[in-house]
């Protein structure tokens, strides 16, 4: 892999496609994880530095990325970005931001029309906003011959079954008109929950906690293992530290479980860890002792 938009890899039989639509200063760690040890932090910085935290700031360095998979003579796209120019009101710089993702995925030899499986891990505003494009005033899927596996939970619970999330975000609302209910009125919906099996190599697991649907997919090809990870986890210190909860994860403690399952499974089986917002190579191995994990190495760049 390279630091281009762009990356590449292969593991087995598939080719993974790395799209990188931000990679820059988020939050401050302070407001974004509930309660953060800033000296842990402080005695990391020499590897967090610059890829996921800035310390002279004290904000979290995240990346905003999709990642494309060309599995059994198919094209895979895991969790679709930000969107551009999408109404999100109280979430920050994803409200009207700007983005070329369609470009980015063009560059990189996709085209909407090759995309056979979109996988929404969760439906939070940088997971779905790609799920559809303007057409005169119409949202429609963006990618018209793909099936769209959206997690069942997070069907409901951020839909109008379940009031857009409780109502406790506006932008509940807007992301589910916008980018959901379009993919529902076109028929390429698939809601799924516990397990769901895409292909010989490809499967979905739920992983529930950052929200009642939040998933995780796991690759399994030749001798390779990998596991993209979603928003199981946010920065790498929360290996060091999986108690760590972000302060978007909606059950905590379900967070955690779901987040120390996963790690210890990584480290078990030497999956690659690649979740949603790493920086850097984002993507790298676990190790543990026990019950305490540490970073093993990065995917190669």
């Amino acid at each position: 892999m390279t630091n281009e938009n762009a990356q590449r890899m292969i593991l087995g039989d598939v080719e993974v496609l790395r799209i990188v639509e931000y990679h820059g200063p988020f939050r401050p760690i302070s407001d974004f994880f509930a309660g953060p040890d800033t000296e842990a932090w402080k005695a990391n910085q020499d590897w967090l530095a610059p890829d996921h935290w800035e310390p002279g700031t004290g904000h979290m360095v995240c990346a905003l990325q999709s990642w494309v998979l060309r599995s059994g003579g198919r094209t895979v796209l895991v969790d679709t970005g930000v969107g551009h120019d999408r109404e999100r009101p109280g979430l920050g710089m994803f409200h009207r931001a700007p983005s070329d993702f369609l470009d980015l995925l063009a560059r990189a030899g996709v085209r909407p029309q090759d995309v056979d499986v979109v996988v929404n891990t969760h439906l939070h505003a940088d997971h779905v906003g790609w799920n559809t494009v303007d057409a005169d005033g119409l949202w429609v899927p963006a990618f018209p011959n793909a099936r769209y596996l959206i997690p069942a939970a997070d069907d409901f619970h951020f839909g109008p079954d379940n009031a857009y999330g409780g109502g406790v975000q506006e932008a509940a609302r807007f992301i589910y008109e916008d980018s959901i209910a379009p993919i529902h009125r076109a028929g390429q919906a698939v809601l799924w929950d516990g397990h769901h099996r895409i292909d010989d190599h490809l499967t979905l697991e739920s992983a529930p906690g950052h929200t009642p649907g939040s998933a995780v997919l796991r690759l399994a090809s030749g001798g390779d293992r990998a596991v993209f990870a979603g928003d199981v986890l946010h920065s790498p210190m929360q290996i060091l530290d999986p108690c760590l909860n972000s302060a978007a994860c909606l059950d905590r403690a379900q967070a955690k479980a779901s987040r120390i399952r996963i790690l210890e499974r990584a480290a078990d089986e030497r999956e690659l860890l690649i979740p949603a917002h790493f920086g850097g190579p984002g993507a790298l191995e676990v190790r543990r002792t026990g019950t305490t994990f540490a970073l093993g190495p990065w995917a190669a760049t």
